[in-house]
């Protein structure tokens, strides 16, 4: 074995990653646990729980699942030194994130199309685009990193985990927008939804217009 190989092995674990990557992974669990803890009564799985999704219990439950470990998951693809120094565990964790957001974006397609119209049609529309972009963000990066175009893959994973973090953005827009009585939910929900994944894809793709081509 080289001494290079034996360096990477000897690699300890706390070193594998910063501090701000640290800081950052547990900020998007605890408002991951947060989000997710105020579907909490939706286990009761009894009709007065679920209401208007009672019908599609098992669908929202893993959406809700599935959504939570993507989000979890994600940052920990961009963790450079962890992606270096351990390919097939960053390979095994990708998979995991490829198949959490294939879960729940299924489960929330199925959602979008049926109880979301109880909403009105423009809650269903704006959830029925996320998650085709979800989708394809995601596909995309994994076709990218099957023909071996690193770059390109880490490029739309960025994308992909934007478009996971607009639950995130939007939830907490809404809340706020809510707490100071701005509107109503199905007034306001829409917008936010759109804002949620766009806007960030639009100004990651302006840093992007200014990174010298090679």
């Amino acid at each position: 074995m080289s001494a290079y190989s034996k360096s990477r092995l000897q690699t300890p674990w706390h070193k594998l990653i910063t501090i701000p990557q640290l800081l950052g992974w547990l900020l998007i669990f605890a408002l991951t646990k947060y989000f997710m803890s105020g579907a909490d009564h939706f286990l009761a799985l009894t009709k007065e729980a679920l209401g208007k999704y009672f019908t599609l219990r098992w669908v929202l439950i893993a959406h809700i699942t599935a959504g939570g470990g993507a989000l979890i998951l994600g940052p920990v693809q961009f963790w450079s030194r962890l992606r270096t120094q351990y390919v097939r565990l960053h390979r095994w964790l990708g998979l995991a994130y490829l198949l959490a957001i294939l879960v729940s974006s299924v489960c929330a397609l199925i959602l979008s199309f049926t109880t979301s119209y109880e909403v009105n049609w423009a809650y269903a529309f704006s959830l029925q685009v996320w998650v085709a972009v979800w989708i394809i963000t995601t596909v995309i990066a994994y076709r990218a990193a099957l023909m071996h175009q690193y770059k390109l893959h880490q490029e739309w994973m960025v994308r992909s985990y934007m478009v996971s973090l607009a639950f995130i953005i939007s939830g907490l827009a809404l809340k706020f927008l809510l707490w100071i009585d701005f509107g109503s939910f199905e007034d306001i929900a829409p917008s936010l939804f759109w804002m949620g994944w766009s806007v960030p894809l639009f100004i990651y793709q302006v840093i992007l217009s200014f990174k010298p081509k090679h």
